[in-house]
């Protein structure tokens, strides 16, 4: 089945906003998630349901199909093996890789993305923790990890993934060592939001706005040492 780029780029963003929920995707949700206007969003979602890619009913929503779920992981598992394989060998900067690897996902073949799984030591996570689907193209298995945000002073979680969206708030992280695998001490939250945390990494404590807190998804709290 031949798609279009934009056919597999919205099958992607249903995919990722799928996870973390049982609910059928709004089309708002997904116009907001793509920045398009809701009526663009219908008019491919007429197309994918024609196609067998996506379950639609009306006024609720969609789903994607055992086939347009498929679709989606590859073009995921795709995106996240460039991601990995522009950080660990092309010296990219974490922050760069989302929108380059959205450029060269559509456009890679099998032989190519099995050369760079096996360059990589067939890695299950991309820079951001995000987990990149088996070659198989097996679902990966849903995280339970929460937002930082929603912690309390004391507890000690560490670092899950990382939303890969924006270049300045990786960066920012980045610098204050809040990374995949990175243990946090929450020193304090704010009633406006602000978490104040101390990365293991880091003698330094780190303010995070709560715009901020928002991307960054952690395991739960692990016992603290005193």
């Amino acid at each position: 089945m031949m798609l279009s780029d934009v056919m597999e780029d919205y099958l992607k963003a249903i995919y990722q906003l799928q996870q973390g929920t049982d609910d059928r995707i709004k089309t708002s949700a997904i116009a907001e998630e793509l920045d398009v206007t809701s009526p663009t969003v219908t008019s491919m979602l007429e197309k994918l349901e024609e196609r067998g890619l996506v379950d639609r009913e009306k006024y609720r929503g969609v789903t994607l199909t055992d086939e347009g779920e498929t679709v989606a992981l590859e073009v995921v598992r795709h995106h996240r093996l460039l991601e990995s394989y522009l950080t660990e060998h092309l010296d990219y900067d974490w922050a760069e890789v989302h929108e380059e690897a959205d450029r060269l996902e559509h456009h890679i073949s099998e032989d190519f993305e099995a050369r760079v799984a096996a360059a990589l030591d067939e890695p299950t996570v991309d820079p951001h923790g995000s987990p990149i689907p088996s070659a198989d193209l097996e679902p990966p298995e849903r995280r339970e990890g929460e937002s930082i945000a929603g912690f309390e002073e004391g507890d000690v979680v560490v670092v899950e993934e990382v939303a890969d969206r924006d270049p300045e708030i990786l960066s920012y992280l980045a610098d204050h060592g809040i990374e995949p695998g990175v243990e946090l001490e929450i020193l304090e939250v704010a009633p406006f939001g602000m978490v104040t945390a101390r990365p293991s990494t880091h003698d330094e404590s780190v303010s995070i706005p709560e715009t901020v807190a928002h991307h960054v998804r952690v395991a739960r709290p692990v016992e603290a040492e005193r």
